[in-house]
């Protein structure tokens, strides 16, 4: 298990202090600083939108560091399973498919490519040709005579506008086909999904949804024949998510049946957010538009997927239409920005009453016109109150209090504090941490981190219950049964096993059915890690001097993480030599794919980090989950701003009798009671106000 105390290394050397924090959450206020630079929580944000609005938030279109949950990928007509051509819909408005297109038209053999046929397309010879070669496919002849892989050359088009027409055209005559382009050549074979297909539902039924799939009419459906047999259903759920999971999703509907089977029809509809493969520009999105409604959520002592999965069920939406910049405490009073797509603010109005309660409320509605994007803050502002605040037990009898507090305050609002990631972000279990968890999906283990995922903790509170039950049953239907409701990952997870199985494609599922800023943050925990490791190496051998072969940034970062687009630069001797640099501008990267390391001791001391974790060679990437690690970079160090205190004389203090909060220090030795710290200031994003306590208390928190 990762113990962040074997790390740690300090900027100052003050003596510091010790004290209780988090007595209770409103000792613990976080409030969301806006791309504006403005408290979220200030009532007039609602007459001014600058913190969504698109021209401020999100720059011109250009390569992003890492995928987001609403990123498709670029090439839709392509199924996951291979990297063959299928039908493009070409951007001539003559080549569009019919926006009247009813599903029972999808499912008639008739459908053409509007006002193209394929005579037109190929000439008569070779659609006699193609003629004959489907019949023989769809007849079997092929596949006695051992030709499953025979292919049917059909024409030569250099341009790409005409291969498209007759790539449509082809599988909308004949679905059970595929057309394959190499050098401008077209050629057509017997499509394999579609065989596997054949194997379990009817041909009327198999070129219905192949119709559908080409169609990309996203405002149509696509039912299969009602089904009694639970098990058959299951494989057709199955075959839909292993070859078209990115672009279509499937749902059971009960029917009618004979009593002791109740029949059930599938359903199947396109995702949302399906476009084309090609970037568009703005001006192109004339269709109608999604409601987007940005809000203040206000929380306390909660979870922040805990108010997500609230507001959802209140709302009559999906936790994924819920987006926000970042998550916040739990053991805390939270203020944040979140916006809600597909609520209009009328019907949010609506239900804010209901809403409301003494851990929950919402305020400043306002529309926007899109999501939020992870990252997508200038800050944090804490308010923070110290409690019992005294001298360490150790500390010189005849030093007064009042110094070694003001003296602390002092030296981190001059030099800062070494920017680790703090205990959070690597969960609070004994057993396993969520960095243990992103090392085996690195190692693309999907079977052992799902495993870790459930190890369950000391003690027999329900939901160490059921993970225990899990471990020792693997039955995801009664583990569900066991586990409380307001743990929405875990109750993810076990709904896509109960569905998919305990297999290495049905973990792969139940993975994905956590959305992508879930399945990241275990990975990002992993390589926080790193980072927090390779900080205090880098403290440890070259203290506070900036060196040669250090990365350094040339420009103060608004953001605390960089990505892989921001330029670093390789400290020279002369760099060294002028003293261009200062330990401000020292960077590390945070392990991936598209990163620069430093020329030094440190080159060596990643490259051993990672073989020493079984990573030599690991690519930073795990295709089966959609999961692309680039890599950032992080100041070495970091500095507070507005950093600021009062002291409370005991007889001010409001103390706390509901909760006992935690002791920060000597923790086995009685605390004097008494005197009070309040503390206030800012941090860019990512910054820890732990870490920044414990710069300035000399202690751990």
């Amino acid at each position: 298990m990762y113990d962040m105390e074997t790390v740690w290394c300090w900027v100052s050397d003050h003596v510091g202090f010790r004290g209780t924090i988090k007595n209770s959450p409103s000792d613990f206020v976080v409030t969301e600083i806006d791309m504006c630079g403005r408290l979220v929580n200030d009532v007039d944000c609602v007459r001014d939108t600058c913190t969504i609005d698109s021209s401020q938030l999100q720059p011109q279109p250009q390569p992003q560091p890492r995928p987001t949950p609403s990123k498709r990928p670029k090439k839709r007509e392509r199924s996951p399973a291979n990297d063959s051509e299928r039908a493009v819909i070409p951007s001539d408005a003559s080549l569009n498919t019919d926006p009247e297109l009813s599903e029972s038209s999808i499912n008639s053999p008739s459908v053409e490519v509007k006002g193209r046929s394929l005579e037109m397309l190929l000439g008569c010879s070779i659609a006699e040709s193609l003629e004959q070669f489907a019949s023989s496919a769809k007849g079997g002849s092929l596949a006695m005579e051992g030709k499953e892989e025979a292919t049917l050359l059909l024409v030569t088009f250099q341009e790409k506008g005409q291969r498209a027409s007759v790539h449509k055209a082809v599988r909308q005559r004949y679905p059970f086909l595929k057309t394959v382009t190499s050098s401008a050549e077209i050629r057509v074979r017997l499509d394999p999904q579609y065989s596997e297909l054949r194997q379990l539902v009817s041909e009327g039924e198999a070129d219905g949804l192949f119709r559908f799939l080409d169609s990309r009419d996203t405002s149509s459906k696509f039912s299969f024949q009602p089904d009694g047999n639970k098990e058959h259903r299951k494989a057709v759920h199955h075959f839909v998510s292993r070859y078209f999971g990115k672009l279509l999703e499937t749902k059971s509907f009960s029917g009618q049946g004979d009593g002791s089977r109740p029949d059930a029809v599938i359903t199947v509809r396109f995702r949302d957010k399906i476009n084309g493969s090609r970037k568009r520009a703005a001006h192109e999105y004339q269709g109608p538009s999604t409601p987007y409604t940005a809000f203040t959520l206000h929380k306390v002592n909660m979870e922040t997927l805990d108010a997500v999965a609230s507001l959802a069920s209140q709302l009559g939406v999906l936790p994924s239409d819920f987006s926000y910049a970042g998550i916040k405490d739990k053991k805390a009073d939270t203020s944040q920005t979140m916006v809600v797509k597909n609520v209009t603010i009328d019907k949010l109005k609506a239900k804010q009453s209901s809403i409301q309660n003494k851990d929950l409320k919402i305020y400043n509605l306002r529309t926007t016109t899109q999501h939020l994007r992870v990252g997508q803050l200038k800050g944090n502002h804490f308010s923070i109150i110290v409690r019992n605040v005294s001298k360490h037990l150790k500390d010189d009898p005849e030093a007064s209090l009042a110094e070694r507090v003001f003296g602390a305050i002092e030296n981190v609002k001059e030099r800062g504090f070494v920017n680790y990631y703090g205990p959070q972000r690597f969960g609070l279990g004994l057993n396993v941490q969520a960095d243990q968890i992103g090392l085996a999906l690195l190692k693309q283990n999907l079977v052992k981190a799902l495993h870790l995922f459930f190890t369950p903790e000391e003690g027999n509170d329900p939901v160490n219950k059921a993970k225990r039950h899990f471990i020792n049953t693997e039955d995801a239907k009664a583990t569900l049964a066991l586990m409380p409701e307001y743990k929405t990952r875990e109750r993810l997870v076990l709904r896509a096993l109960n569905r998919y199985g305990n297999s290495q494609e049905g973990c792969t599922r139940a993975w994905l059915s956590l959305p992508h800023y879930m399945r990241i943050l275990y990975v990002h925990s992993y390589c926080s890690k790193i980072w927090n490791e390779a900080a205090t190496f880098r403290l440890k051998t070259y203290d506070m001097h900036v060196v040669e072969g250090d990365l350094v940034t040339c420009d103060k970062p608004e953001q605390d993480l960089l990505s892989r687009n921001n330029q670093v630069h390789v400290v020279t001797a002369k760099d060294v030599e002028s003293g261009n640099y200062s330990i401000n501008q020292v960077v590390l990267p945070m392990p991936g794919n598209s990163i620069q390391y430093p020329s030094n001791k440190l080159t060596s001391w990643y490259q051993e980090a990672l073989v020493r974790d079984g990573l030599q060679g690991c690519r930073f990437r795990i295709p089966a989950l959609q999961l692309n690690v680039p890599g950032c970079y992080r100041p070495l160090l970091a500095l507070p701003r507005r950093l600021e205190c009062r002291w409370w004389e005991s007889e001010e203090v409001l103390c706390t009798k509901e909760e006992a909060g935690f002791a920060v220090g000597e923790p086995d030795q009685p605390l004097k009671t008494g005197d009070a710290l309040s503390l206030s200031f800012s941090l860019n994003p990512s910054n820890y106000a732990t870490v920044c306590l414990r710069e300035i208390m000399k202690c751990h928190v």
